[in-house]
């Protein structure tokens, strides 16, 4: 599934694994709660969303294992890499977002964390179903045979 560009989006940090180990059913964008160094590590292109996963603590969303590494012209390093960051969402949402997992067995993973027009830090959450060893490798053969057919086409030509 190809990322469709959206004008005045910059991604910061993206979570490239995710589409080859989940089926991302849902996308939902949720705000980040940061501190100002946090903010500034993100837009200049630091901080990883590798083996990150969301999920409720204490009633509320929160993220967990993003690495966001401190910035490094900052005056005093004051928060740990990988702390947990809360999401903002809607009740209602969260509370339809938790019922999935508990319910249905679903796992919340953050795709990316990109700024909006505004320049406000943004994750795109998905709902996602994990993927199988058999189903990866049919996915791979599916993106092989499409590269191999396109090839073949503009060979022809």
């Amino acid at each position: 599934m190809a990322k469709k560009k959206v004008p005045g989006h910059r991604i910061a940090a993206q979570n490239r694994k995710a589409r080859h180990d989940y089926f991302i059913d849902e996308n939902i964008e949720t705000g980040l709660v940061l501190e100002g160094s946090e903010v500034k590590s993100l837009r200049s292109g630091q901080g990883s969303l590798a083996d990150a996963w969301a999920g409720e603590r204490n009633g509320e969303l929160w993220m967990f294992n993003t690495y966001i590494p401190q910035y490094a012209s900052s005056r005093e390093p004051n928060y740990e890499a990988r702390r947990p960051r809360k999401l903002l969402v809607h009740k209602r949402e969260m509370n339809r977002l938790l019922g999935s997992v508990q319910r249905d067995g679903v796992t919340l993973v953050p795709l990316s964390i990109y700024f909006n027009e505004r320049g406000i830090a943004k994750v795109d959450l998905g709902i996602a179903r994990g993927k199988r060893k058999y189903d990866k490798r049919e996915t791979e053969k599916k993106r092989d045979w499409a590269r191999q057919r396109a090839r073949l086409l503009r060979e022809n030509r």
